[in-house]
């Protein structure tokens, strides 16, 4: 199936790397012509692979309502820096420590109203708007307020509604029919659904598999590149140090090898991340227990064909993953279990994910996604003219 372009919304494409920025480019290199809309800005990598995907890019509002709606966003947003500051003494009472992420979530329904605003008024004939990393909360608020229908991404619930922000959310609930949530994990879908049982969802990983595999010549260009020699152990922990992840048993566990690994650190961009899991001989995933959010790294290993050492902080992951030679589980905040993994890949490097990796963790490509995107879009625009 192929058709004509989406509407693309994407709040965190200003980060440095992430798959936040690679599923964008996939899904637009998918549907040729596609709108992309990143209301805080746009990191440089992120708009060469727009620009070679052919996609329009618009990154300031286009209506009078939108960019009333945006300021009120910035507004909404620099009042809640200033509380964050204020408030972040623990002598406060907690529920006036909450309150600047309250005044969050309405910077950030605010935002998503202003950019799906702009998003009528330049593409009313959409195969689809998607907002890929949307808001946890005011779901029905963003969709009346932007006057759009759209599909949300919504990645993780880290804030919960307190009672102003779920008056707001109540006022507004007629418009959660105007929207549908997609969980990249059940476990997502899950808490989201105790917060907001009339609120459509489904399930769908967010990463998107590219068939780019990696090279051998990446490989070695990879090993050159660190001046690190083929014969020596090394083991990438990508990405920022999010809460979620478990940086103290990675730490730990070094302490307790007795045998020489390189270890690469840190975020960087997608060209620099290519060459750092050429040269690894896994990559570590290490998170609290019961953290269920989608791993861009795991799918990352899936998709490049890198072994994984991971954590078993998600049952649903684990369960996917057993068995399979290129995945090194290990019990989540347990130092001694991920030395003797990490031992193990200095002594005999595991096998790589073959091409069905992708498939085992859920991953479909930027076509199929683009198109699931499409239908699901289409099924609530028919819903919608029902009503």
């Amino acid at each position: 199936m192929t058709g004509g372009p989406l509407v693309l919304i994407e709040p965190y494409a200003d980060r440095l790397g992430g798959h936040h920025q690679r599923t964008l480019a996939a899904l637009a290199q998918a549907r040729p012509g596609s709108l992309v809309i990143p209301p805080n800005g746009i990191a440089r990598d992120a708009v060469t692979a727009l620009r070679e995907a052919g996609a329009r890019l618009v990154t300031a509002p286009t209506t009078r309502l939108a960019t009333v709606l945006l300021a009120a966003s910035r507004l909404a947003a620099g009042l809640s820096t200033i509380g964050q500051r204020v408030f972040c003494s623990r002598r406060w009472p907690r529920r006036l420590r909450r309150l600047p992420h309250q005044v969050t979530l309405v910077a950030r329904c605010l935002t998503e109203a202003s950019v799906l605003r702009t998003a009528r008024h330049l593409e009313p004939r959409a195969e689809a708007v998607v907002i890929l990393t949307a808001s946890e909360a005011l779901h029905g608020a963003a969709a009346l307020l932007g006057g759009q229908p759209h599909l949300r991404f919504v990645h993780e619930q880290v804030t919960t509604e307190d009672a102003a922000v779920r008056l707001l959310g109540w006022l507004a609930c007629r418009g959660e029919g105007r929207t549908v949530a997609v969980y990249p994990t059940q476990a997502v879908a899950d808490q989201c659904a105790a917060a907001f049982p009339e609120l459509p969802g489904v399930v769908r990983a967010f990463a998107v598999d590219d068939g780019r595999r990696l090279t051998d010549a990446e490989r070695e260009g990879g090993r050159a590149a660190f001046d690190i020699p083929a014969v020596e152990a090394v083991v990438c922990l990508m990405g920022g140090w999010w809460p979620y992840k478990d940086v103290a048993t990675v730490d730990a566990a070094l302490t307790c090898l007795t045998e020489p690994l390189h270890l690469v650190v840190g975020p960087v961009a997608e060209s620099v991340l290519r060459l750092v899991y050429g040269a690894a001989d896994a990559a570590l995933v290490a998170r609290h227990a019961s953290v269920g959010k989608e791993s861009g790294l795991v799918m990352d290993a899936a998709r490049l064909g890198v072994p994984l050492i991971v954590s078993d902080h998600d049952p649903h992951l684990t369960a996917r993953l057993r068995g399979q030679p290129w995945a090194l589980p290990f019990p989540a905040g347990a130092p001694d279990s991920l030395a003797d993994a990490l031992h193990a890949v200095i002594r005999q490097p595991p096998a790589r994910p073959g091409p069905e990796a992708p498939g085992l963790l859920g991953m479909w490509t930027a076509t199929e996604q683009a198109d699931f995107l499409a239908r699901t879009f289409a099924s609530l625009r028919t819903k919608e003219s029902r009503c």
